[in-house]
Parts: C-alpha cells; sequence; structure tokens
C-alpha cells in the first residue's frame, strides 16, 4: 500500500499511527467485542473514551476549570448560528471581523440573529492580511468580538490575540486550532469543525467560558444550548462517537508528540519550507501579507494560469493530491496541518524546482 501526501483543506490528512490503531480497533476495542461505532453512547465502554478525549484535550490545551468542552454536532457552519443563539444575552449585536470566506459566512449567518457591526475588514487588501488591532471599530456595548483565527481559503492567519476588553472574544479555530499553543483564558470561546487536524467531518469542539452559558435565546433548539449540552456531558443527543474517538487518539498522539509547543516548532519548519521557495520564485507567488501568512494553508499561483491543470496532474503522478485551490480564488493550495510529514512538503518543493525548470 502506498499512502499519497495529503494535501486537502480538509477533510484533512490524518496521522498514520492514529489510523493504523483504528483499524487494528475496528472489530473490537479493548476486548469488549465490538467496535467503537457499534458502542452506546451510554455504556461504560464509550463514556471512558469520551472522558478519555476531553481530558486529553483539557490538558494540551491548559483549558482553565472555569471553561466547559463540549463536543457538538453542526460544524463551524453550524456554529455561526449556535453562537449568536447562546451568546447575545439580551444584546442587539456583535462585532466581527472580515478576514475573508469563512469570517464573511459567520457574517451573513450572525445576521439572521442580530445587529452585526463589521468591526474591521480587510477587503481593502483583497483580503490578504489581518486589519491591524488598532483599526477596529469595536462596539463597548457588543455581546461579543468574532474573529476567523484562519482562512482557510486564503491563506491569512491571526499570529496575536487581539485585546477586546470586556467584551468576550469569540474565535472560529476550526483550521488552526491544535497547531500550536493558545491562551484560552483570553477568550470567551473557541469553536472549530474537527476534520483538518484533529479528526474526522461530524465533531465539532467548543470551548466555552461557564459566565457566557445559560442565557440562550428561548428559541434554541434544546441540542444547540451549550447549557443542556454542559449539563449532560455533551450528550443530550447521541454524539459522534466515532469522530470523538478517533479525535481522541490524534490527542493522544499530539501529547506523544511533546504537546502543542513541540506541535508548533513542527508547523513552522513545515511551512518556512513552502514560503522560502515561494519568496525565492518568479514562476510561482503567494499573496498575503508576510505577517499574516497561515501556517496551515498556503495558496499560490503559477506565473501562467494555463498551466494550473499541468502542474495538478504532475503533482498527482508524484503521489501529492488535493493540490487545487478553492474555486472562489483560484490557483494553488498546500493544506500543512499537524499530520502532514515535513516529507511532503520536501516532496511538493522538490516538484515546483522541478515544474518551474520545465515551463519557467
Amino acid at each position: 500500500m502506498t499512502r499519497v501526501f495529503n494535501f486537502s483543506a480538509g477533510p484533512a490528512v490524518l496521522p498514520e499511527t492514529v489510523l493504523r490503531q483504528a483499524a487494528d480497533e475496528m472489530l473490537d476495542w479493548h476486548g469488549s467485542g465490538m467496535s467503537v461505532m457499534e458502542m452506546s453512547h451510554r455504556g461504560k465502554e464509550f463514556i471512558a473514551i469520551h472522558a478519555e478525549a476531553e481530558a486529553l484535550l483539557r490538558e494540551l490545551l491548559a483549558v482553565p476549570a472555569n471553561y466547559k468542552v463540549l463536543f457538538m454536532q453542526g460544524g463551524a457552519i453550524g456554529e455561526n448560528a449556535i453562537v449568536p443563539m447562546n451568546l447575545l444575552r439580551g444584546k442587539a449585536g456583535a462585532d466581527y471581523i472580515h478576514t475573508g470566506e469563512w469570517s464573511k459566512k459567520s457574517i451573513a449567518e450572525a445576521k439572521r440573529y442580530c445587529k452585526v457591526n463589521v468591526a474591521a475588514s480587510a477587503e481593502a487588501s483583497g483580503f490578504t492580511s489581518v486589519p491591524p488591532r488598532e483599526s477596529w471599530k469595536l462596539d463597548a456595548e457588543a455581546a461579543y468580538v468574532h474573529i476567523c483565527a484562519n482562512e482557510t481559503i486564503g491563506g491569512v492567519e491571526y499570529h496575536f490575540t487581539p485585546d477586546t476588553g470586556a467584551v468576550p472574544l469569540v474565535a472560529d479555530m476550526s483550521s488552526n486550532i491544535l497547531s500550536r499553543p493558545v491562551d484560552v483564558a483570553r477568550y470567551g470561546l473557541i469553536y472549530g469543525g474537527a476534520q483538518k487536524n484533529i479528526g474526522p467531518a461530524g465533531l465539532t469542539i467548543v470551548i466555552v467560558r461557564d459566565d457566557l452559558i445559560g442565557h440562550a435565546h428561548p428559541l434554541t433548539p434544546s441540542a444547540f444550548d451549550y447549557q443542556q449540552q454542559a449539563a449532560n456531558d455533551s450528550m443530550l443527543n447521541t454524539p459522534p462517537t466515532y469522530a470523538i474517538y478517533i479525535a481522541g487518539l490524534v490527542f493522544r498522539w499530539i501529547k506523544g508528540r511533546g504537546g502543542l509547543a513541540a506541535m508548533a516548532e513542527h508547523n513552522r519548519a513545515k511551512a518556512a519550507l513552502l514560503y522560502d521557495y515561494l519568496d525565492r520564485s518568479a514562476f510561482f507567488r503567494n499573496p498575503v501579507a508576510k505577517a499574516d501568512r497561515s501556517l496551515m494553508n498556503v495558496p499560490f499561483k503559477l506565473k501562467d494560469e494555463m498551466l494550473d491543470d499541468a502542474f495538478l496532474k504532475g503533482a498527482q503522478a508524484r503521489g501529492m493530491v488535493q493540490l487545487k485551490g478553492h474555486r472562489s480564488v483560484g490557483g494553488m493550495r498546500a493544506s500543512l496541518y499537524n499530520a502532514m510529514p515535513v516529507e511532503g512538503v520536501q516532496a511538493l518543493v522538490a516538484y515546483m524546482k522541478e515544474f518551474e525548470s520545465q515551463h519557467g
């Protein structure tokens, strides 16, 4: 069996050791005689899996005791609605920072529930940077300030935690959670889909401060009410059991590699390989401001877009897949999540050099 280098933006590459363990345990988890997919979420076996996954996530992120960790469903798109349902707390509006396609979707969804103040936008730069914090026009009466910590499509990432004063900071961290240490205490709420750095699609991680729950809009469905989910250990309804199991294996894998500090070093080294080559090349280019470049998603374009198909076919022939850029921006995109080995980036850069020498 030959494994490809999978540069998909999500669902994305998972650690091979995790996949092998899951395969070994597929029919019989720890002598239970059944697969995790077959277990009752109320049974002692799955409750142990769930508890370990939460404990490991808390340990990796050093989640303070006054925060709840919830395993939910609906993805980040679902949270775009679930956040205002729970966090408005009687207030009329919320502040949003517009840095690209995913924050655009968050803004559009939030407008269904409240008045949205776009406190800063990167539109003037073509969404190639994060607006400087001093340019933000925040509303002191806002229920919260929302950011997308990493724009998967545009390749723009926050490399700082914005100070929002007494107003809670909410972050969509779908595509960079667990890629580096985070000071959770500086956020009111963190959420993210699991299908990039954590596990299979279907699981959504929510980390929310205690004082922000218990104020959901009366029409909030019970399954989306943070307080009800917290009171039921994220099992008010049947949770995505197998996705939680895989997430727990990934958390254990990250811990075994030295935790988030080691993961950050690993990710910086991978990204530097690709960005250094892009900066030297006259054939390929990355449009993002250097200070705001994502370590997770690297978009790039060829000098001649007519060569895009040839580039993608050549990459696939060499065992590198899912390099096509998002349909909204075109070009190429290499996603370098935690489980992407440095060898994958080395292979990509070697191929790019070869392609440039042939077509440049």
